[in-house]
């Protein structure tokens, strides 16, 4: 077996690991975001009269 296809199944054969990122910081990330836009839909309905 050649070197080529020898690294070649080598490299199909060990799954592509992506960065380890914590799920805590997503969930933190996605957590801030959220409470961001609540913030700005409530700053922005504190001026309107209700109907």
């Amino acid at each position: 077996m050649s070197t080529l296809s020898l690294s070649a199944l080598t490299a199909t054969a060990e799954p592509h690991v992506w960065g380890a990122v914590n799920p805590y910081v997503i969930g933190l990330v996605t957590l801030g975001i959220l409470l961001a836009l609540l913030g700005g839909l409530v700053a922005f309905g504190a001026g309107r009269e209700h109907s």
